[in-house]
């Protein structure tokens, strides 16, 4: 039975809306979440947050890595660092390598994708080779490819029994080349976790899509670029975010590669390898923490841009409830 009210002019006046009664979580469902959150968190604060409060305490002091800190020198080694051309140039350089790492990964493992989306005999074959050189570790891939990049290796030898002797350079010395020979490598070895990925997402589009279009007579690159590239978007800009931030913290290759004296020469320096060339190497563990507070900081500052402007349509049609 509904209850109404009269008004004074003699109108009804409709009830308030009822709001719904929210249900307090009782202490067990907390003693739940806490059992199954707890250790997660535990993990995250010793080994991420515990970590980078540290390094932003040692970064304010002149340190040798042993013993309690006293050489005090405040906000010195972050002044250093804003004004050292070396920092400027591993800076410049892993601008670099994120913009071709997203130019060139990017259409390569596309194009792969599609292709390997298709029906064709030794897909599994591969989809395998493809994505085999991401498993090998950074150390290995490394190795091998400085063995075969350096002056006398099997890569100007390949050249020269072709008959193309002309081409052969020092790829890992020469600043001209270095960059490339990098980006070739990184390609070679990224490039198959990115089609992997593309092929994860493409598995998610419903085929009665392109069905439809092929029955419209719809062309297969119409298809691709009308319904399956726009529906893969998701899938491209969180591929996106993970070489953003790859390319920002890319240490090993660079280092076992190049080493510690030839990087900077050669312009494949990277933030990271600065970081351990003037702290640890030359034993200012100070110094070292404060590069890697702003590493940390410029990394941080990146991604939360990006998830601002360009995951925030994935993010918020992926959450239900909001307002």
């Amino acid at each position: 039975m509904t209850v109404t009210r009269l008004r004074s002019g003699g109108g009804v006046q409709a009830p308030p809306p009822l709001r719904p009664r929210r249900r307090g979580i009782g202490w067990g469902q907390r003693l739940e979440i806490a059992a199954l959150s707890g250790p997660a968190i535990l993990v995250f604060v010793s080994f991420v947050i515990f970590p980078v409060l540290m390094a932003a305490y040692y970064g304010f002091y002149k340190w040798k890595g042993y013993g309690v800190p006293t050489n005090f020198v405040g906000l010195d080694n972050y002044k250093t660092i804003l004004q050292d051309t070396a920092f400027h140039e591993a800076l410049w350089h892993n601008a670099e390598i994120l913009v071709l790492s997203l130019v060139l990964q990017g259409p390569v493992a596309i194009a792969l994708a599609l292709l390997l989306n298709r029906r064709m005999r030794g897909q599994s074959v591969i989809r395998v080779l493809i994505f085999v050189p991401y498993v090998i570790s950074e150390v290995i891939t490394g190795t091998a490819w400085a063995l075969i990049l350096q002056t006398n290796g099997a890569g100007n030898d390949i050249l020269e029994s072709i008959g193309l002797g002309g081409l052969t350079a020092d790829w890992l010395a020469d600043p001209k080349l270095a960059i490339w020979s990098l980006m070739f490598i990184l390609t070679w070895k990224y490039v198959g976790f990115a089609v992997i990925l593309f092929l994860a997402g493409m598995q998610n589009i419903p085929d009665e899509l392109s069905e439809a279009a092929a029955v419209d007579g719809a062309s297969f690159w119409q298809i691709q670029r009308h319904i399956t590239l726009p529906l893969l978007g998701p899938t491209i800009r969180i591929w996106a975010f993970l070489s953003i931030i790859g390319s920002l913290q890319l240490f090993d290759l660079v280092y076992i590669i190049w080493g510690q004296y030839v990087a900077s020469t050669a312009g494949t320096s990277t933030m990271a390898t600065y970081m351990v060339v003037e702290g640890r190497n030359a034993a200012n563990y100070g110094y070292g923490n404060a590069v890697a507070v702003v590493l940390f900081i410029i990394s941080m500052v990146i991604a939360l841009i990006y998830q601002r402007f360009v995951l925030r349509r994935d993010t918020e049609g992926a959450l239900t409830g909001g307002s």
